[in-house]
């Protein structure tokens, strides 16, 4: 490590009441899979503005003494416990390394968030991270709060027969604070459409519902009616023809699988197009039905976002739990959308020591052969890391993993024409090259 090691930030630690300060006898130290390594400098940034710290209980942090040359458990500092803390980063962000400890017994579980290193120096956090999208539509900067509630207001008196309206603006806005719903108000960039309020998988991670048994609470709570497609074509016709670089899309954090509604989707999908050529309507889903599909890219659906944890069968069912479908549906989806000319992205939820293992990799690669994908959108894999380790087996994995910014050299390197990035394009990123 030597002169390099200046470079690396010191280890950042919480005491029992939640105060986060930095240990100077100690460098911060990430986690790759269940491999913990120093980080290299080139891969830090500082914490992204927007950005969350979260003290992590019951777990003793790593961090790496110069004095010794290793990487060891820091469970007390000055005579006082300390705890590992985490960063939640900002939306476009891809992480690098999670935050490396070791859980004591009895440790309560971590909720559905993603736990990125995080280290101080030159008076600020710093993390090891990338910028994957360029896109600035969910950066926290350009939220006027108070314009937005002006808007939001406005539009609940211009639409007080809208559920779908009142549902977004009172619980996704105010209650939730969600970027999107945020931008809805704004009449920029993407706008929700949240419509099922059930789903046909029990995803190990999902963040709109949890079993009752199960000691982690879902972040969110999903819509509890179904809209008519009027409903939804009434504000999507709207945003699509005011809205800067106006996307629509079914399939979102406060909903199950939008699938499942397929008549009321086809239904609005047609209205929408009745009324205006603008803009993408797009679907983020589970893929699970590929008739469906069929019909929706047939009334007018440009584009879709299909959710992998992997492209694997195997490690795909261990997470997503399906319910009368299988990976095979979801591949005949991408394939029918591929027919029908429309946009393919993976949403691809990252996990680094999984996403950038050969075998894992491998997988991906027969994916992307068989089915021309436009865009990975790469999703921090919102997880208590020793659950998803634990889920997936991930100790016995053989190999080492190559580390997220040699999995995305690769990528690069081997798909030139394949989109990286985190949110769905409007109509002038599709047709732009990539560069």
């Amino acid at each position: 490590m030597g002169g390099s090691l200046k470079n690396i930030p010191y280890l950042v630690v919480s005491d029992e009441e939640g105060n986060i300060f930095e240990i100077p006898t100690h460098r911060m130290v990430g986690m790759n899979g269940v491999t913990s390594q120093i980080p290299r400098p080139e891969d830090l940034i500082p914490l992204p503005y927007g950005s969350d710290l979260f003290q992590l209980p019951g777990r003793i942090p790593f961090g790496y003494n110069p004095q010794s040359g290793a990487i060891e458990p820091v469970p007390e500092f000055e005579g006082e416990p300390v705890f590992a803390v985490a960063a939640f980063m900002a939306p476009a962000y891809l992480q690098i390394l999670r935050s490396a400890y070791k859980s004591i017994s009895g440790a309560p579980p971590l909720s559905l968030y993603s736990y990125t290193a995080v280290g101080w120096k030159d008076g600020q956090f710093w993390v090891p991270a990338v910028r994957i999208d360029p896109d600035v539509r969910q950066d926290l900067s350009l939220f006027n709060l108070r314009l937005i509630e002006t808007e939001a207001q406005r539009l609940l008196n211009a639409y007080p027969n809208n559920r779908l309206v009142h549902h977004l603006i009172e619980n996704c806005v105010f209650r939730y604070g969600c970027p999107a719903a945020r931008n809805f108000t704004l009449q920029r960039w993407e706008c929700p459409l949240p419509t099922s309020p059930g789903c046909n998988a029990a995803c190990v991670g999902c963040i709109s519902e949890q079993p009752q048994e199960t000691t982690v609470t879902a972040p969110q709570e999903r819509i509890q009616f179904i809209p008519t497609p009027e409903e939804i074509a009434e504000i999507a016709v709207n945003h699509l023809e005011k809205a800067p670089r106006a996307v629509v899309s079914f399939g979102q954090g406060c909903e199950g699988e939008p699938l499942l509604q397929g008549d009321v989707l086809e239904a609005a999908i047609r209205l929408i197009r009745q009324r205006t050529d603008k803009g993408v309507i797009n679907l983020n889903t589970n893929a699970s039905r590929p008739d469906v599909v069929e019909r929706l890219m047939q009334a007018g659906l440009d584009s879709i976002r299909v959710s992998l944890n992997s492209a694997q069968p195997d490690y795909y069912t261990r997470y997503y739990r399906p319910r009368n479908y299988r990976f095979d549906d979801v591949l005949e989806t991408l394939r029918v959308v591929a027919r029908y000319g429309g946009w393919i992205s993976l949403n691809y939820f990252v996990f680094p020591g999984f996403t950038d293992h050969p075998q894992e990799m491998a997988a991906l690669r027969r994916l992307l052969q068989e089915v021309p994908v436009n865009m990975i959108q790469t999703r921090n894999l919102n997880i208590d890391p020793e659950w998803y380790i634990r889920l997936q087996e991930l100790d016995k994995w053989k190999g080492e993993a190559i580390g997220i910014p040699q999995w995305l050299k690769w990528l690069r390197q081997e798909y030139p024409a394949l989109r990286l990035g985190y949110f769905n394009p409007p109509r002038e990123d599709m047709l732009d090259p990539v560069t």
